[in-house]
């Protein structure tokens, strides 16, 4: 996009008490333009939102705010086509923008700055910037959820074991295994929309941090930027960056809830678990094993976690010592941002390709509830109902697993007589408590497995994605 060369002459636009240039490594390490070259959008429309203002106060004629709108729009389409020169010298792209606008129009261009600085022409750039990846990145999570519930409504008949400690515990239902995931992921959208709230303070208006020497209309500005309020204190209002670490927060947890499913993901399609197949197109081979369909995807997305929570650590780390109110060190705020945002729309977009290729093995399901004792517990409480105190009823299931495991006898096939040898209680009906696909129907409790309480929770997801505004 354009020429970032590494020793440029142009002049910066702060330079006039200084007698010698910056040097060829103070420029280079004070230059951001190479990565926030992303925010000119945000930079011409709190730009172009500032000019109006000053027209409104008398400070720019109706002139100098024509050619400078229209300047600006000109310098967007430059950036767009890929034919706006940056430069290095400039540091930025708000000095990148100001200095072709003059260059443009001339001594209009130059007013622009009036009334205003850097320090809360950042904050704005960034908040704005912030707020429309979030609308994008709520459609995303959105239509995740929605994937989920889908998958969860259209496999109600299946049932599964659910696992502690990666042991098999107690049958449940698919459904209830995705709707898990939707409820985390629900979650994760109540804090994506605590950021939103959050970049939603005006900052603009209050200059490098005392406020400035004009009158201004702030109102305006909050109103023309679709901003619910701005903030009070001038200080606080360009060393806030509080909306970004919300941001970064929310994004650090959703990675772990991504990675936590990628995991199963990678469980399940082992030839071990063999619960699920995922296609050709979200699978990989092997440079050497011709054999192989790897869940790339899945361990990619897993370990993006990673640089989730790194980004969340190097931004809290920046702020953590600095004394008000703007110091240079808040340059480090962006890098961390632009890579979450882009890991997590890559992610979700990840998700939702390959759990969209998802294809069920029913019948490895249906056998692994067999493959241990998995309705040991609804034993247990069969004895409990009949009267039998449930601590008894544990250790009298406890030794008939024992029992299975030491003579080699299959729990689900136990017969009566067998069963009455360890508990007069057991009852004829008995025998059909050991049938894994009736475990979760027995499940009365709410929230639990069984498949009315499931269709509850279709509709309180239902309910909740639509409230997501």
């Amino acid at each position: 996009m354009g020429k970032d060369p590494k020793n440029e002459k142009k002049a910066s636009l702060w330079g006039g008490r200084f007698k010698e240039g910056s040097s060829d490594i103070t420029r280079r390490i004070s230059a951001s333009i190479r990565y926030d070259r992303r925010l000119y959008r945000h930079d011409i429309a709190g730009s172009t939102a500032h000019a109006e203002m000053l027209h409104r106060m008398g400070i720019l004629t109706g002139d100098e705010l024509t050619a400078i709108k229209g300047g600006l729009g000109e310098i967007q389409g430059e950036i767009e086509n890929g034919t706006f020169d940056f430069s290095m010298a400039l540091e930025d792209i708000h000095m990148n923008i100001e200095s072709r606008l003059t260059e443009k129009i001339g001594e209009a261009g130059k007013k622009l700055h009036t009334a205003r600085s850097r320090n809360d022409q950042v904050a704005l750039d960034m908040r704005l910037y912030l707020r429309d990846e979030i609308r994008e990145i709520k459609g995303l999570l959105k239509g995740l959820i929605a994937l989920l519930a889908g998958l969860a409504e259209k496999n109600m008949d299946v049932v599964l074991p659910g696992y502690t400690h990666m042991q098999v515990a107690q049958p449940v239902r698919f459904s209830q295994h995705m709707l898990a995931y939707c409820w985390m992921l629900l979650r994760d959208a109540e804090r994506l929309k605590a950021a939103e709230e959050a970049c939603l303070s005006l900052p603009l208006g209050v200059g490098a941090l005392a406020g400035v020497n004009y009158r201004n209309d702030r109102e305006y500005l909050r109103e023309r930027l679709g901003f619910s309020r701005t903030i009070p204190n001038s200080m606080d209002a360009v060393s806030d960056r509080d909306f970004i670490l919300d941001f970064l927060y929310f994004a650090s947890v959703l990675g772990a809830h991504l990675s936590r499913f990628c995991e199963e993901i990678v469980l399940w399609s082992s030839s071990e678990f063999a619960f699920i197949r995922l296609a050709d197109n979200v699978t990989t081979g092997s440079s050497i094993m011709p054999q192989k369909r790897n869940p790339d995807l899945a361990e990619l997305i897993r370990g993006k976690s990673g640089r989730l929570y790194g980004n969340l650590i190097a931004l809290l780390t920046v702020m953590k010592g600095l004394p008000m109110t703007y110091n240079r060190d808040m340059q480090e705020d962006k890098e961390p941002l632009f890579d979450s945002i882009d890991t997590v729309k890559l992610s979700l977009e990840g998700m939702s390709e390959m759990l969209g290729t998802v294809a069920l093995n029913r019948e490895r399901m249906r056998k692994s509830l067999y493959s241990n004792f998995s309705t040991a517990t609804d034993l247990a409480d069969y004895l409990a109902r009949k009267g039998v105190p449930f601590r008894d009823s544990h250790e009298i299931i406890g030794r008939i697993v024992r029992y299975c495991e030491e003579e080699k006898v299959e729990f689900f096939r136990l017969d009566i007589g067998t069963l009455r040898s360890f508990s007069v209680h057991f009852g004829d009906d008995a025998v059909d408590v050991l049938s894994p696909e009736g475990s979760t129907e027995r499940k009365e409790s709410s929230g639990s497995t069984a498949t009315g309480e499931i269709k509850k929770q279709f509709s309180m997801v239902a309910e909740r994605l639509s409230s997501l505004t």
